[in-house]
């Protein structure tokens, strides 16, 4: 079995995938040459798009056994609409099918049920969540699932790698001929970033809106000219599972600490000036970074051009206050940046090629001074895992990880040296998402440890007289409270593929002992 660029060993084939090419850097794997194009169909004058039911639209598409079909998690753990038409399909005997939503949550357990009747047969997305995710993980499926970016997974479907047969998108609000957008309605979301791809590219597309309102309902993130079928039902998602109330701050005293290093290295790397630009996660520790980095830049007189990727309250504030020029949304996290992008033009929806697909002609990631992101581990060769817990088992998403990663000229893993008794920094991650070449600098409550490709920022870090170790120190730091983690035993059979934003393979999941 050959190994990849950073050793990990990739299968040559595996039935159902096909041939697969292991990771050879972030910027090796060359793009195919033209675009996918789906199939053209066409809607006459006078004829209407509205159905009266989910399973007249699945009929409608003339659905069939081994197509593929698609949906987005802008509602995330309030979402109706997925488990509502697999429970449809399932009733009109229709099986082996590939499941490519953008991402799964657990409020995706049912999907299980789907898995075990031969309705789901495949799936791939961006990440998944709860019971499915653990059932994934005990080898349910024959077919590995594929995990893959965001800007991955766009890629994919702009280069025909997926092909989506039928897209089944939640529309907050829509009009009887398919102008649609996420930031009214009971529903509302905010970006449809993820949607927009699917409503460009697969043959058929059926929105199902809770708000049917009049026509035209402009400006839309989804165009008429995407939309295929409409169908009105009475919600589409539970609304205090779709985006979370006003951001709240951390207070944890080892959130804080990680936070102020991390605002530190952003003000001494040499890219904290007028103009630069910035991502930050939603966790406590990345929010309360961007705190401290309006606090420098109100004190210094320092604006940002944009803020990148999942939009919070917190960069909608700092925008109408001056501090950012323009917001990139892909995905809004809360209730004031899901209101916002209706209400401000420099609040800019996005696409997540737009956002991230290596393989177009300049994704925004490519524009990104400053990206702070999360981790479950990072590795003494700074390789990042998002995705399998200390476990082993399937809990979280790539997301737009690799990404900015590959494309922001600053790249910081904000994480807690041990979480539960358990170190973050370890010899080997379990699985990798991020390559370390991509990653500049980890920071942890215990110190500062800054990629040795990037000597010119251990200068600037330890003349600014920060906590700066070397990654194989802070790991004894970990080892010393928790000792040595006992490794994790696994099975032949691999689970899951984790595709690189490029499509390359960087790494296999393999299903625990």
């Amino acid at each position: 079995m050959p190994k990849n660029k950073i050793g990990r060993d990739i299968p040559e084939y595996i039935e159902g995938i096909g041939e697969l090419i292991p990771y050879n850097g972030p910027f090796s794997f060359q793009p195919v040459k033209r675009r996918y194009g789906r199939k053209i169909s066409q809607i006459l004058p006078g004829e209407s798009k509205l159905l009266d039911s989910i399973e007249k639209a699945i009929i409608e598409t003339q659905l069939k056994d081994g197509m593929t079909i698609s949906f987005h998690h802008h509602f995330r753990e309030g979402d109706y609409i997925l488990n509502m038409v697999l429970d449809s399909i399932a009733k009109l005997g229709i099986k082996n099918l590939t499941l490519a939503s953008s991402s799964l949550n657990c409020v995706h357990e049912p999907v299980i049920k789907h898995i075990k009747d031969g309705v789901i047969t495949k799936i791939i997305t961006s990440g998944v969540r709860g019971p499915l995710a653990e059932t994934i993980s005990n080898g349910i499926l024959e077919i590995p699932i594929i995990i893959r970016s965001h800007g991955g997974r766009a890629r994919a479907i702009e280069a025909g790698e997926l092909q989506i047969d039928v897209a089944f998108l939640g529309a907050p609000c829509c009009d009887e001929y398919g102008n649609a957008n996420g930031y009214s309605g009971k529903s509302f979301c905010g970006s449809l970033g993820y949607a927009k791809v699917d409503a460009e590219y697969a043959d058929k597309v059926v929105l199902i809106t809770d708000n049917l309102v009049k026509y035209p309902n402009v400006p839309a993130s989804i165009l008429q000219t995407d939309v295929d079928y409409i169908v009105k039902i009475d919600s589409i998602a539970d609304p205090s599972g779709i985006v979370s109330g006003a951001t709240r701050y951390t207070k944890d005293p080892r959130e804080l600490l990680i936070a102020k290093y991390a605002a530190a290295t952003i003000e001494f790397s040499g890219y904290f000036v007028s103009g630069f630009s910035i991502q930050c996660g939603t966790g406590g520790a990345s929010l309360a970074v961007a705190r401290f980095i309006r606090e420098k830049m109100i004190a210094k007189d320092i604006k940002a051009s944009f803020a990148l990727g999942g939009i919070t309250g917190q960069f909608v504030q700092m925008q109408k206050e001056g501090l950012i020029s323009k917001l990139y949304d892909t995905q809004s996290f809360d209730l004031i940046a899901a209101k916002s992008i209706g209400e401000n033009a420099d609040h800019c929806e996005i696409s997540a090629s737009f956002y991230a697909n290596p393989h177009n002609k300049g994704c925004v990631v490519n524009k990104l001074d400053i990206v702070i992101l999360s981790a479950l581990e990072i590795d003494t060769d700074f390789n990042v895992n998002v995705i399998t817990g200390s476990d082993g088992v399937l809990r979280g998403a790539s997301g737009g990880h690799c990404d900015t990663a590959a494309g922001a000229k600053l790249t910081m893993i904000v994480a807690p040296l041990i979480r539960g008794r358990i170190p973050t920094i370890v010899d080997r991650v379990n699985t990798v998402i991020t390559p370390g070449e991509s990653i500049d600098v980890v920071v942890t409550d215990r110190g500062i440890a800054v990629n040795p490709l990037r000597q010119d920022l251990i200068e600037k870090l330890t003349n600014a007289k920060l906590p700066v170790f070397s990654i194989e120190e802070l790991k004894e730091k970990a080892e010393k409270i928790t000792g040595k983690p006992k490794a994790i035993e696994y099975l032949d059979k691999i689970v899951g593929v984790v595709e690189y934003r490029d499509g390359s393979i960087i790494d296999v999941i393999r299903q625990v002992k």
